[in-house]
């Protein structure tokens, strides 16, 4: 799939050369779906996401099945895909899911706290401090065993049930996922109410409490089409690390107002244009996408995939 040389690369200055995706289309991507996806396409979806050149693929979660159904077979569905030369992050909720996840091999975990009170106790059923003391000793344990952990952070931009998230409550929850020990942290705009300038600001604050940008991601949804604009303002900072869902798969389970993740193929799109290396190869993804959504029987929400997948027919 192509669009006959398109986009044409036109780089703006000031912008990083290359850019890692840290792919969640297969965890945070099929949590939200109603019915769970057979064991076996979940498997073929990351080797057919690596075979495209994603070099971060979010495989599971070790959550319990009671939680999120969709990702029950985590035991099942590691083994499947640990042979590939990815990074594969899995996200644990506590002692118990990182002990399942070592076991099995995993060496990139996630933890997922939040900014908010209310997305706290809806998410984790804790308060953000409690949710905080539970992941020190999970944090700790996986840095003993030569993981490398990142740190989720919820919420960062608004709240379904607070509204505007002051920007100091974020950095607090992120500074202290730092001091805990994680290598990276990822900014979630879980409800997609971001705009640039906001992202701006929280970056600077950020920055000026001692949080480097180089350790920053960013994970923007698309409720209100915000999410390229978003990462647009985040690349202008330095962040080279951006989330993004093939397809633009996925939302929030707890957070009913979210919609779809950005979309990798959109993403890769804008970023191929401004000359940012990514290593993906196009074609190749948005083929992967065209086939999970017939797996799952509906359209790929990207218009990146739509424009490509239409001209092929």
């Amino acid at each position: 799939m192509s669009a006959g040389g398109l986009p044409m690369v036109v780089p703006a200055r000031g912008l990083p050369a290359r850019v890692r995706i840290h792919e969640v289309g297969a965890r945070d991507g099929l949590q939200n779906e109603r019915a769970s996806v057979p064991t076996a396409v979940k498997a073929e979806f990351i080797r057919r996401l690596a075979g495209a050149g994603l070099t971060t693929i979010e495989a599971t979660s070790f959550v319990h099945p009671k939680w999120v159904p969709q990702l029950a077979d985590a035991e099942q569905l590691f083994p499947l895909v640990s042979d590939l030369d990815v990074e594969l992050p899995v996200l644990v909720p506590n002692q118990r899911g990182l002990d399942r996840a070592l076991t099995l091999g995993a060496r990139r975990i996630a933890v997922f706290a939040s900014a908010t009170e209310s997305f706290a106790k809806a998410n984790l059923n804790r308060t953000v401090d409690e949710s905080l003391a539970v992941f020190e000793p999970v944090v700790r344990q996986a840095k003993d065993a030569g993981a490398r952990v990142r740190g989720y952070v919820s919420m960062c931009f608004g709240d379904p049930w607070e509204g505007a998230v002051p920007l100091r409550q974020v950095t607090r929850v992120c500074k202290a996922l730092r001091d805990m020990g994680c290598d990276e942290l990822s900014l979630g705009d879980t409800i997609g109410v971001a705009t640039a300038g906001h992202v701006r600001e929280l970056l600077a604050l950020l920055n000026e409490e001692g949080v480097p940008t180089d350790v920053i991601g960013v994970h923007f949804h698309d409720t209100y089409g915000q999410a390229l604009a978003n990462t647009y303002a985040a690349l202008e900072h330095g962040v080279t690390t951006v989330d993004a869902s093939a397809g633009g798969l996925g939302g929030c389970p707890y957070a009913k107002s979210a919609t779809g993740n950005l979309a990798t193929e959109d993403l890769v799109w804008m970023l191929h244009g401004l000359g940012i290396r990514t290593g993906v190869d196009l074609g190749r993804l948005t083929a992967t996408s065209v086939w999970m959504a017939e797996q799952l029987g509906r359209p790929s929400p990207s218009r990146t995939v739509r424009a490509l997948s239409h001209k092929d027919q």
